[in-house]
C-alpha cells in the first residue's frame, strides 16, 4: 500500500491509501476518489516528500483532528459497527466466501473478515465487489 497526499479542485488537502499509482489513477478516472470535505471528484496527487527511515528511534506520531474530523470519524466508526452487526464474520475465509457469493454458489448475504493483499487483488480481478472496513485504534485495544 502507498499513501498519497491528495488535493481537490477546491484546494482541500487530504490523504488516501492505494495499492499503487495505477490503482489511484483507475479509481480517480472512475470517479471513486472524492474529497472528504466538499465531495469534489476532481482530485489529484500533491507533491510528497519520501519517507526515509533512519537508525534513530522513531517517535510516535499523533493525529491532531479538529471537531469536524472527529465527527466524521465517529460516523465512520458507527457505519463500521453497523456493518459488523449485520453481516457474518468469516475470518480468513473472506476471499473464498465472497467469491462463492459472487458466483452464486451460496446464498447471498453480508460477510466480513480478513483478506491478504493478494486475495483482495484477485477478488478485484474476478469482479467481486467489496470494500475495506476501517479499523480504529480503540478497536485493537
Amino acid at each position: 500500500m502507498i499513501r498519497f497526499s491528495l488535493h481537490c479542485d477546491q484546494t482541500h488537502e487530504f490523504e488516501g491509501w492505494f495499492r499503487n499509482n495505477d490503482d489511484f489513477d483507475t479509481q480517480a478516472k472512475r470517479g471513486l476518489v472524492e474529497c472528504p470535505s466538499c465531495g469534489s471528484k476532481k482530485v489529484s496527487k500533491a507533491l510528497m516528500a519520501p519517507a526515509v527511515s533512519t537508525s534513530r528511534k522513531r517517535e510516535k506520531v499523533a493525529l491532531a483532528v479538529n471537531a469536524e474530523q472527529r465527527r466524521m470519524m465517529a460516523e465512520l466508526k458507527q457505519i463500521a459497527e453497523k456493518v459488523r452487526e449485520n453481516a457474518d464474520y468469516v475470518g480468513d475465509k473472506f476471499a473464498d466466501e465472497a467469491r462463492k457469493i459472487h458466483f452464486g454458489e451460496v446464498e447471498a448475504r453480508g460477510i466480513y473478515g480478513e483478506a491478504t493483499p493478494d486475495e483482495a487483488r484477485e477478488l478485484v480481478e474476478d469482479g467481486v465487489e467489496f470494500m475495506p472496513i476501517p479499523v480504529f485504534p480503540d478497536d485493537r485495544n
